[in-house]
């Protein structure tokens, strides 16, 4: 079922939105440096296929002229206003730090070092945690499972979805947790990555996958039963948090660490 007063546009954005949600992912070294897409796995692309997702997707939640999608669009880009540039920050730091934008290169470097000890890293890591919390729309943040109209932003923009198109934007959704928890372990923990293509490094990259993936997943569980929901009004001050702590590792590679 589509609202009469949509346009095409409401069709259409789900599939861009699942779309580049999976081409983002797909640029993610997930088991080894070696893997194919390694070369075009740009992060700086990664974050613009992302803004075009959650471009897509606030259109689409303006597009049917509801109020609860106008409000659901407009608490999105207030989050996505003070997440992108912590985002960028974080970027920044690992780039200098590895002198390069590849996300498979990062995760070599790293893994090649002891570059995850250094406090550029540490501060870095910090900021991706509360700008993924953000990003996918958790708690603190947001409560992604419900519809309680004064707290939703990413559910009040999928209230007239149905069918193939809500299971699309849900999707995309859950493959943007997957994602930011990826990148996480990736860059920041990347042992166990598969440094040769054979059957038995890459049984072993999934398995130390797997349990850091857990162990993350844990982490996440934990903190959304031990913490509530924020108001609205003070999302702003927990990114510009995440900002501060990407800025504070920008700082600390290029007073402390540009000599090493």
């Amino acid at each position: 079922m589509v609202a009469r007063t949509a346009s095409p546009l409401f069709r259409i954005a789900p599939y861009v939105v699942f779309a580049a949600t999976l081409l983002a992912a797909a640029a993610l070294p997930v088991l080894s440096t070696l893997l194919p897409g390694a070369r075009v796995a740009d992060a700086i692309a990664m974050i613009g296929l992302l803004g075009l997702a959650r471009i897509m997707l606030t259109l689409a939640g303006l597009d049917a002229g509801t109020p609860f999608g106008g409000m659901g669009a407009s608490r999105e880009m207030l989050v996505t206003t003070f997440a992108e540039p912590a985002l960028l920050l974080v970027v920044f730091t690992l780039a200098m730090t590895t002198h390069t934008t590849n996300l498979a290169s990062m995760a070599a470097s790293t893994l090649a070092g002891d570059s995850v000890l250094r406090p550029s890293y540490m501060f870095a890591l910090a900021a991706l945690l509360l700008v993924g919390v953000a990003e996918c729309g958790r708690i603190p943040v947001d409560n992604p499972g419900t519809h309680l109209e004064l707290t939703m932003i990413h559910e009040g923009m999928l209230l007239e979805y149905s069918g193939r198109h809500l299971a699309l934007m849900e999707w995309a959704a859950q493959l943007k947790l997957a994602l930011f928890a990826v990148l996480t372990v990736d860059l920041f923990l990347p042992w166990g990555l598969a440094t040769r293509l054979t059957p038995l490094t890459l049984l072993g990259a999934f398995a130390a996958l797997a349990l850091k993936l857990a162990a993350l997943g844990a982490l996440l569980a934990v903190s959304e039963t031990v913490l509530a929901k924020m108001r609205l009004f003070r999302v702003p001050g927990f990114l510009a948090m995440a900002f501060l702590l990407a800025l504070l590792g920008l700082f600390s590679h290029v007073i402390l660490e540009s000599a090493l």
